[in-house]
């Protein structure tokens, strides 16, 4: 068993706006690896570091855990996926005017953003993998494993929103 560290971002049910009411279940539903977040009204964050077999593992069960907590929440994002250049720095332990060399004009062509905007973000995994073929930066597997997880459980969760939305038409 290793630790993993990831965020899980979720809409409450309707009619909740404060997470206030869910702490006690979250923690009766072995959601007490996680620390709660409030930043938006409707809205709950919880930052993991679970132990389990493999981050697939553990984001999906903190996922299942939080939803026999809350049910009726709605999954929104896991994280780390897609990230900026400051997150890029911080997980990579360095500035980001340094990360911001390595995206203009580093050793080979370095991946392009997910979503170009006035913060561009880019999937987190993709990054890993380049840091390790074009510099001398390692970054920790677990990063990457986590990373490569939440980039599925977000594509998956992005499929089932797009469903809904063609269901509309």
């Amino acid at each position: 068993m290793d630790d993993f560290d990831f965020v899980l971002n979720f809409t409450l049910p309707p009619g909740f706006d404060s997470p206030d009411a869910f702490v006690d279940a979250l923690f009766e539903a072995d959601c007490d690896d996680a620390t709660v977040g409030v930043g938006q009204l409707g809205m709950i964050g919880l930052d993991f570091t679970r132990a389990a077999a493999s981050a697939d593992d553990a984001l999906r069960s903190a996922i299942q855990d939080v939803g026999r907590a809350i049910p009726g929440a709605v999954l929104v994002q896991a994280g780390p996926d897609l990230v900026g250049l400051t997150d890029m720095a911080e997980i990579f332990g360095f500035s980001r005017q340094n990360m911001r060399k390595y995206a203009i004009g580093g050793k080979g062509t370095f991946p392009q953003p997910t979503y170009l905007g006035e913060t561009s973000l880019w999937h987190l995994a993709e990054i890993v993998v380049w840091m390790r073929e074009n510099t001398t930066v390692r970054p920790r597997d677990d990063i990457f494993e986590v990373s490569k997880a939440a980039a599925k459980i977000n594509f998956e969760t992005e499929q089932q929103r797009v469903g809904r939305i063609l269901a509309l038409v």
